[in-house]
């Protein structure tokens, strides 16, 4: 049961979620309701049931961790060459600026955030994904593989959201 709303209801959840970056709890409630009813049919909730328990059991990310998890993935592959040149030419490693190489952020592994003066622009690729990539631990940052990157970033959002 798992496997088929795996692969029914949540791949359609997880189709283009980066978009959905930065936009209000209140937008993204639906989806994370979504995800709460997919939940209850697979571990046979009632209703008045509590999910959390269900989906750390489940191993499945809320909304905002999945999109958080979408972006962090991007960026990866954008780091080891496994993505377009457009999403790679969005990032800017603060290594890269002249003045910053020796600042400890360029030694992180940090990319430089774009500063933006509306709430609409936080939501750009360019804005959003170096804000969420540069929350990470530097140890899983430095990952080069990206089945590994992707089972420890899992694990990290799960510890952090539940």
């Amino acid at each position: 049961m798992a496997r088929l709303v795996s692969a029914l209801v949540l791949s359609r959840l997880d189709y283009c979620n980066a978009v959905l970056t930065g936009l209000p709890a209140c937008t993204l409630a639906p989806l994370q309701r979504v995800l709460h009813a997919a939940a209850r049919v697979v571990m046979d909730l009632r209703p008045r049931n509590h999910v959390s328990s269900a989906l750390r059991e489940l191993h499945w990310l809320p909304i905002k961790q999945r999109i958080e998890f979408k972006l962090c993935l991007l960026v990866h592959k954008s780091l080891i060459g496994h993505s377009p040149a457009y999403i790679s030419d969005l990032l800017t490693s603060a290594a890269d600026v002249p003045g910053r190489p020796a600042l400890r952020t360029a030694s992180r592994g940090d990319f430089i955030v774009p500063r933006t003066n509306r709430k609409f622009g936080d939501r750009a690729f360019c804005v959003a994904a170096p804000r969420v990539w540069n929350r990470l631990p530097a140890d899983l940052r430095q990952l080069r593989s990206t089945q590994t990157f992707r089972r420890h970033l899992k694990t990290f959002l799960i510890a952090a959201s539940y």
